[in-house]
């Protein structure tokens, strides 16, 4: 799943996320947001400008959201993003309106959306998470102007194969080649199991 696939799903599929962001002290505050719009890799949603969350994102240009949706824990897949975000005012509010019929009920006169803004993240790091696969089915992505980071637990060339990091592995996502042993990221759950059993040190995280 590439990273425009990930973006629509959010929006089209779990669509409700919780935002943090932060207050004028530096501390954090979570807000339940819906994303409303989704292009060229980008997420857009919108606020009252009266709102403290408006007040927090004009200040700080920077959140981090989650949304998940599933019946139960074994059903669910997760998105979870971090990055810049910028007001655009009222560019695609309009598209806005027409993608998401509900907030006519919200706002039904044209003059009272005056009120609203919107908001663009445009630049930053996410994951997607999904429990509902077997094994578990993890997706790194980066958009924006930020490079692709290589983050988790990896092991290094001076492995010396005893497998004990295979044995203990709740997703057994650790393979062996070559008497050589490594993890395959998109199914690894990063509690850092095998990083605490090697007896080399041959375990790192990123």
């Amino acid at each position: 799943m590439n990273t425009k696939e990930i973006m629509e799903k959010l929006v089209n599929e779990i669509h409700t996320t919780v935002i943090a962001s932060n207050d004028s002290d530096g501390n954090p505050v979570t807000s339940v947001i819906d994303m409303m719009l989704t292009d060229n890799e980008k997420l857009y949603f919108l606020t009252a400008k009266g709102k403290n969350f408006y007040e927090r994102l004009m200040q700080h240009k920077y959140v981090a959201l989650s949304g998940m949706k599933g019946a139960d824990t074994m059903s669910t897949v997760a998105v979870s993003i971090r990055g810049k975000v910028r007001n655009i005012g009222n560019r695609k509010l309009d598209e806005i309106f027409r993608q998401n019929p509900y907030m006519a009920e919200i706002y039904p006169k044209e003059e009272a959306r005056s009120a609203l803004e919107v908001f663009e993240i445009y630049e930053g790091t996410g994951e997607l998470f999904d429990l509902s696969c077997k094994p578990i089915y993890r997706k790194s992505f980066t958009f924006g102007n930020v490079g692709t980071e290589e983050h988790g637990y990896f092991i290094a060339d001076k492995c010396n194969g005893c497998g004990a990091c295979s044995l203990v592995c709740p997703q057994t996502c650790i393979i062996e080649k070559n008497n050589k042993y490594s993890i395959e990221q998109e199914h690894c759950l990063h509690c850092g199991k095998c990083m605490e059993i090697c007896s080399c040190g041959a375990v790192e995280k990123r």
